[in-house]
C-alpha cells in the first residue's frame, strides 16, 4: 500500500494536506530517494505516493521557493544539485549549533520532556533495520528538532530545521544494505540515556561522533558502494509502521 509519510510539526497544528506531501518530498530528497539533476513529473510522483497530482504540484513549487527543485517547463522539476562544499558547510554550521545545544540540555531538560521522545529514539532504530529510509530521514529530523526546541530559541530550531533540508545524505543506502546504519541509529538512544543522567561531557561526545556520520561513514560508504543509487519505489510503498504515519491518500 502506497503511503506518504509526514514530518511531524513542533506546534499543536495539525500540518495540511499540502504540507504533508512537501514534508515527505523533503525526506526522499535528503535520503536520496530523488536524484540530483533527474526531473520529476507530478503525476509521476503522484503515483508513487498513491494521491492525486494537484498537492504533490503544489508541494513541488513549495520546495522550487526553498531552492531545493526547479521548474522545468512542461515536464516537471529538476532536483537541485549540492556540492560536496556546500554539504561540508551545512555539516559544519550544524556542528556549531547543534552539540554544544544538546550537550547544554544535560543540566536543563525536563526528564519528562527527554522521555517523550525516546518512542522516536527506537523509531530511527526501527527504521533503519527495515532499510526504510525515509521514515529513518523522518524520525531523525523530529528528534533532533525536539531536542533543539527543549532549549527554547525557537529560531535556532528554524535555522537546523532549514540546513537538515539542504542537505543530502547520499550514503544512506549503502549503510543500510551493508547493515550499518542501525549502529549510527542507535546513538539516539545513547543521547538520550546521556541527557537523563545528566552527562554533558558524554552528550557532547555521542553527538560529535554522530554529526561525524553526516559527512564521514555516510560519505565513505557511498564511495565503496561507488554509485548513487534509489532505492526505488519499493521504499515509497511500505506501508505505514504506525497509526501516525499517515496511509495512502493521505499526506
Amino acid at each position: 500500500m502506497s503511503r506518504t509519510p509526514a514530518l511531524p510539526v513542533l506546534g499543536s497544528r495539525k500540518p495540511s494536506h499540502r504540507e504533508r506531501v512537501a514534508d515527505a518530498l523533503r525526506a526522499a530528497l535528503i535520503a536520496g530517494e530523488l536524484l540530483p539533476g533527474e526531473v520529476y513529473s507530478a503525476p509521476g510522483l503522484a503515483a508513487r505516493f498513491g494521491v492525486s497530482a494537484t498537492p504533490v504540484r503544489e508541494a513541488m513549487l513549495d520546495l522550487a521557493k526553498e531552492g531545493l527543485v526547479d521548474t522545468v517547463p512542461n515536464k516537471g522539476f529538476r532536483v537541485t544539485a549540492v556540492s560536496d562544499k556546500q554539504l561540508d558547510e551545512y555539516t559544519h554550521i550544524r556542528a556549531l549549533i547543534e552539540i554544544p545545544t544538546t550537550a547544554s540540555l544535560a543540566a536543563s531538560a525536563d526528564p519528562v520532556a527527554l522521555e517523550a521522545l525516546r518512542p522516536v529514539a527506537q523509531e530511527i532504530v526501527t527504521s533503519a533495520a527495515a532499510g526504510d529510509l525515509i521514515a529513518y530521514v523522518e524520525a531523525d529530523l523530529r528528534f533532533h528538532l525536539g531536542l533543539l526546541a527543549l532549549a527554547g530559541n525557537d529560531h535556532l530550531v528554524d535555522v537546523v530545521r532549514d540546513l537538515r533540508r539542504r542537505s543530502r545524505l547520499y550514503g544512506l543506502t549503502a549503510l543500510a544494505e551493508q547493515g550499518r546504519l542501525e549502529a549510527s541509529a542507535e546513538e539516539h538512544l545513547e543521547i538520550l540515556d546521556a541527557l537523563l543522567a545528566r552527562n554533558e561531557e558524554a552528550v557532547r561526545a555521542v553527538m560529535t561522533r554522530h554529526l561525524s556520520h553526516v559527512r564521514g561513514l555516510w560519505a565513505s560508504a557511498l564511495q565503496g558502494r561507488g554509485a548513487v543509487t534509489p532505492r526505488g519505489s519499493a521504499a515509497w510503498a511500505r506501508p505505514a509502521p504506525t497509526a501516525s504515519r499517515p496511509g495512502a491518500g493521505e499526506g
